[in-house]
């Protein structure tokens, strides 16, 4: 007996309620909207649209095209040279692997989009009104600086599945039809439906969380996204990382007896969690062998000088040279060997595409090199191994030091400097349970916003928002109006 094997090919999109986009009376509404004015964000979106990739990818999808319609800068490269949002780069806030199997949260959605660098006002329908949602869809109809994503149930409009997200595309006021960008367009065409009915759709509760629906406003960011440094979730380590820098930092220092700013980073040092190097990672950039002698363009070397402002910055800020002084009395060459594999392992997975789990690094070398002018940066080379196969991978990263020194002790990726923006990043209450009053003092000195330039403090901001609104997430709390931490 042969089994046979069936597929779907599209649905039959349900009308009414819904209307699709391309249907004789969908031009005409489309039309109407034209006239009135009220379809000025969707060009910007149509221009950046995109099918979701993975049937539980609805939420990425839609703010990936959000993202770039926005012309936001993701700040680190896609594919080739070129830097663009994709849905495979949205893993600051959630796994990609657990987004595949069981899609995304509505707070968790909107940490992505903060952690991108967007500016971002949400709302679950138990905390607005239809009244106040149809306000939202004018201002991003009749403007192409705002773009809204719905978290609706498709039950609704007699569709089937249940929980979706995706763009809203327009706005007929006359008729009071909003039109929904359906990201799944392997399913259903991008359709018309009754502002009210969506309303309804929104106004529905997720089995798993217990609470509504929404929507959510987008725009051009208020910060730019991390330049130099972003925060990583690809694994669950990041859980108890997280955890022990905003709950037990602040008990270790008040509970430890510490009387010199040496002593604290002790503490905290010795007690994190392994692996930490893989929370907060470099935004670099990758290549392998025969890539490293291409030419880079007269932008690229503009973003290159503005990382190294950055991290100059850093080496300037007096944390960074107490926590040099704590690092070279401790045994580098571990750290180093560590860190290098770790860094090769990576290179290859993005060179690859496949999971760094399946790699092994065989040898690293680690060598000091001199660009252009004065310019100074760190080449890891290493051989990664993965099903028998070798692989050479070189990875570009800043110099950790100002003074090269060649050898086994001299710069490395994700020490030093790792170490000084992750205490900067810790809010300024962390401290406060130093009981040596003097000490305390120069800890929140150390660590003060205001003694930073400006591109460092917004490197460092980002970072905490990225913290804390990771920490917001795991614990599936939220604040009234999902605004990122106003620190």
């Amino acid at each position: 007996m042969r089994m046979v094997m069936t597929s779907v090919y599209r649905r039959s999109l349900p009308s009414p309620p819904a209307i699709d986009f391309s249907s004789p009376e969908g031009k005409k509404i489309f039309n109407e909207a034209l006239q009135k004015g009220t379809m000025e964000g969707f060009f910007k979106l149509i221009s950046y649209f995109q099918t979701q990739s993975e049937p539980a990818y609805c939420g990425l999808a839609s703010l990936s095209v959000v993202l770039n319609a926005l012309s936001i800068d993701p700040g680190r490269k896609w594919k080739g040279p070129w830097r663009w949002f994709d849905e495979s780069m949205l893993d600051c806030c959630e796994p990609l692997e657990v987004v595949k199997e069981k899609g995304i949260t509505f707070e968790k959605l909107v940490c992505l989009a903060h952690c991108s660098g967007a500016k971002v006002e949400a709302f679950r329908t138990s905390q607005s009104t239809i009244d106040d949602f149809r306000k939202f869809v004018v201002t991003c109809s009749v403007s192409d600086n705002f773009h809204m994503i719905s978290s609706y149930d498709r039950g609704v409009f007699k569709q089937t599945g249940s929980g979706h997200f995706s763009p809203i595309g327009g706005y007929n006021a006359e008729r009071d039809m909003a039109l929904i960008l359906d990201v799944a367009r392997f399913k259903y065409p991008p359709h018309w439906v009754p502002l009210q009915l969506l309303w309804e759709a929104m106004d529905t509760i997720v089995q798993l969380t217990g609470k509504h629906r929404g929507f959510m406003l987008i725009s051009r960011p208020h910060r730019e996204p991390g330049l130099l440094y972003t925060l990583t979730c690809k694994d669950e380590r990041w859980i108890s990382i997280a955890k022990y820098l905003k709950e037990d930092v602040p008990r270790l220092v008040s509970s430890q007896h510490v009387d010199t700013v040496e002593k604290i980073l002790s503490v905290v040092f010795k007690s994190l969690p392994s692996k930490f190097n893989q929370f907060i990672r470099w935004v670099a950039e990758i290549r392998i062998t025969e890539d490293v002698n291409q030419h880079l363009s007269a932008e690229e070397k503009s973003r290159l000088n503005l990382k190294q402002v950055v991290l100059k910055e850093v080496h300037e800020t007096e944390l960074f040279k107490h926590i040099s002084k704590f690092f070279s009395s401790m045994d580098y060459e571990d750290i180093l060997t560590y860190s290098a594999a770790k860094a090769c392992c990576q290179g290859a997975e993005i060179l690859s595409g496949c999971s760094s789990k399946g790699f092994c690094c065989q040898e690293t070398c680690v060598k000091c090199v001199k660009g252009s002018g004065e310019a100074e940066g760190t080449v890891v080379t290493g051989v990664v191994v993965r099903n028998g196969n070798e692989q050479r991978v070189d990875l570009l990263v800043p110099a950790t030091q100002n003074d090269c020194e060649c050898g086994p002790k001299a710069n490395y990726p994700a020490g030093e400097d790792v170490f000084t923006v992750l205490l900067l990043a810790l809010t300024p209450q962390t401290w406060l349970g130093i009981t040596d009053q003097a000490l305390m003092h120069e800890m929140k000195q150390l660590v003060s916003m205001a003694s930073l330039p400006t591109m460092l403090q917004e490197e460092v901001l980002h970072l905490r928002r990225q913290l804390q609104l990771l920490k917001r997430c795991q614990e599936n709390k939220e604040e009234e109006d999902f605004a990122a931490p106003a620190y």
